[in-house]
């Protein structure tokens, strides 16, 4: 068993159960799943994925995992890997380091998007079998279910009717691509580990949102905030490098797929940042009515809130 005695936390989530351990002079991730959050069998249903994406996407080695119990947390040991946070290297990067690391994030968002699932759904077990999302009323029906606690966070009813006739035609737009894939569902900036250097993505990280779904949720995560156009450009080219399609076809849709998140972070505003921001970003696109809408006043977005 991983010597827990001497565990670092690490900075860029918001759940504060990820830590650096140190034992012997190796070094390892510790993620700690407290009972009751997604069921005992979590850290399995992680390791699982991890080991399904293992030479497909650069992901950590996993070392141990530990069911949890009622009396006990689970547990999922990996692999210490070298990089900077995304998000902290885009900041510093100019027009020419940008197009550079898009391409080659665009490049493994779209890898992912290529590996084929059945159908959509939540993995249950170590199997990774697929459960039933239960959302037979597709993103219409997922707005109508958080109006709720949108109202409660200052959604009235003229907003809430935009963003439900949008709702409306995003999914009209996204039931055109019928297939499933593999879906990180968390994919961002902040858990991509980079090379400063070479630019060489070094992992993907915290997979505990993966499921099988749509080909464009995770491009859609990926644009949803850096919206800097040599970022963009490079990114969606490469998209359509391995996936076929046009940059505008493709923003599109990856917009839409996007409304899925943005609703339900927007239901938590006030929970974190990355909610907060999601939600002025999505009372934006609502009342606008464009998919590609921003809010004002947020860096790295150009003055009209469009990838140029």
């Amino acid at each position: 068993m991983e010597d827990l005695s001497d565990l670092t936390p690490l900075a860029g989530g918001w759940s504060g159960q990820t830590f650096l351990a140190e034992t012997a002079g190796e070094r390892s991730v510790v993620r700690i799943y407290p009972p009751g959050r997604r069921g005992d069998g979590a850290p399995e249903i992680d390791a699982a994925v991890l080991h399904l994406v293992r030479g497909l996407v650069p992901v950590p080695d996993v070392l141990e995992v530990r069911r949890g119990a009622a009396d006990r947390p689970g547990l999922l040991v990996t692999s210490y890997l070298p990089g900077e946070r995304g998000d902290l290297l885009l900041a510093t990067l100019d027009d020419d380091g940008l197009a550079d690391l898009g391409a080659r994030l665009g490049h493994l968002v779209a890898d992912l998007a290529g590996m084929p699932m059945p159908r959509a759904g939540m993995f249950v077990d170590a199997d990774l079998t697929l459960g039933d999302f239960g959302l037979a009323d597709g993103l219409l029906g997922f707005v109508d279910g958080h109006a709720a606690a949108l109202s409660d966070r200052g959604w009235d009813a003229g907003p809430l009717s935009d963003l439900r006739t949008l709702a409306g035609q995003a999914q009209a737009a996204l039931d055109t691509v019928p297939r499933a894939c593999l879906v990180h569902s968390d994919l961002n900036p902040k858990n991509l580990l980079v090379d400063a250097e070479s630019r060489l993505v070094t992992a993907l990280l915290d997979w505990e949102f993966a499921h099988a779904g749509h080909p464009f949720t995770d491009l859609g995560n990926l644009l949803r905030f850096d919206r800097h156009p040599a970022y963009v450009g490079a990114v969606l080219d490469a998209w359509c490098e391995r996936r076929g399609s046009s940059p505008s076809a493709a923003l599109d849709l990856a917009r839409a797929a996007d409304l899925w998140a943005l609703v339900d972070l927007a239901a938590r505003a006030g929970d974190n940042p990355v909610a907060d921001r999601a939600a002025a970003l999505l009372r934006a696109i609502a009342t606008s009515g464009d998919l590609h809408a921003v809010a004002s006043g947020v860096a790295g977005w150009t003055a009209d809130g469009r990838p140029a």
